[in-house]
């Protein structure tokens, strides 16, 4: 019974070892084609980041009737 114990621990542990030798090779990926960015197209300053009043309380809500 030990022998059969050992046998599947070592089987177990081959089986671990080759899986995590397989995960670290090396694959070949596709080489990404970068495009020409176009000049003088970037939109500087027209994002909304920064143009929020953060930190300012919102006005007094007023209600009409």
């Amino acid at each position: 019974m030990t022998v059969k114990k050992i046998i599947f621990v070592v089987g177990a542990t081959l089986a671990l070892v080759t899986a995590a030798n397989a995960a670290d090779l090396p694959r070949r990926q596709p080489v990404y084609v970068q495009q020409q960015a176009p000049i003088g197209k970037m939109p500087i300053g027209k994002s909304p980041v920064g143009k929020a009043p953060i930190g300012k309380a919102p006005g007094p809500v007023v209600s009409r009737y």
